[in-house]
């Protein structure tokens, strides 16, 4: 039966049963089979063009991961969340629409801020003048300004997600994203 090896493509064994596996060691190439060659790179970028097209990323988030990624501040500490009236607070008897109250704090700085359908208010503490940005997408509102007493006013009440960026002379805060 070893006379027939070769013969048709096929390789037969001992018992004279092709198993469809060659009795010989390859020449050249990595013992798991895998090749990471030219051919691979091809492979990867045909698998590439052919996702684009049968499962194309959703053009909305496509511009929700560009608009998250031109938001990034690398160099800037994390004011964390710690108190939020809609989870902390206990609720009042008689008010139907309270104003939600939020306090951010970051090593030395706090910021307090009053969410309203008519706008936010705040208060940066210690007391110091900041220049604050209400950020809800790739586009902020318009600089706001604390005053010497840390206080800031916005006419627009955020919507959808929304975080604070605080620039007290040299140092940048950012607070955690919240929805309004």
């Amino acid at each position: 039966m070893n006379g027939l090896n070769g013969l048709y493509g096929h390789d037969f064994d001992e018992d004279g049963f092709d198993d469809g596996v060659s009795d010989e060691e390859p020449e050249d190439g990595p013992a798991d089979g895998f090749d990471d060659g030219p051919d691979c790179d091809l492979l990867e970028e045909e698998l590439r063009r052919a996702a684009a097209v049968l499962d194309p990323v959703p053009a909305e988030l496509y511009r929700i991961a560009m608009e998250a990624f031109a938001l990034r501040d690398l160099d800037a500490r994390i004011a964390e969340l710690t108190f939020d009236s809609l989870t902390d607070a206990i609720p009042v008897r008689g008010v139907l629409d309270p104003p939600r109250m939020l306090t951010f704090r970051a090593e030395g700085l706090s910021v307090d801020v009053e969410v309203t359908s008519e706008g936010l208010m705040g208060q940066v503490l210690p007391p110091q003048t900041a220049r604050i940005e209400v950020l809800s997408g790739p586009r902020t509102a318009a600089p706001l300004t604390a005053d010497d007493l840390g206080r800031f006013t916005c006419d627009a009440p955020p919507s959808g997600p929304f975080a604070l960026r605080l620039r007290t002379g040299a140092e940048v805060v950012v607070t955690e994203w919240l929805r309004a």
